[in-house]
């Protein structure tokens, strides 16, 4: 992902193709160890793509990746009656904490 972001980094400042060791230098100067295969690997594949294509392939990809609103209500039923009598009694428990020990004390006396 480091290496992404600095390849899109020099991409956004003007450099329409950033070359492995642009990446590595920017890299290298904020501390960053650079593992060249996986470098020349990422240069290599997005080498002849520009900034606008890959933003619009992987807008793409994310907008088929499920974002969980829809799974999260579909999977409450699923869990059964047991997680709903659950909520109650753990809503009871919370109330007794809150009111047990004020020492006497009120926010407002």
């Amino acid at each position: 992902m480091k290496y992404l972001a600095a390849y899109l980094l020099l991409a956004l400042a003007g450099n329409e193709s950033p070359a492995a060791s642009d990446v590595k230098e920017v890299l290298s100067s904020v501390g960053i160890d650079v593992d060249s295969d996986r470098l020349d690997k990422l240069v290599a594949e997005l080498q002849g793509k520009s900034l606008q294509e890959l933003i619009a392939e992987g807008s793409a990809k994310l907008a088929s990746v499920p974002s969980g609103g829809a799974g999260a209500a579909a999977a409450a039923p699923a869990a059964g009656g047991a997680a709903a009598e659950a909520a109650p009694e753990a809503a009871k428990e919370e109330e007794k904490e809150e009111s047990d020990d004020d020492m006497g004390f009120g926010l407002f006396d």
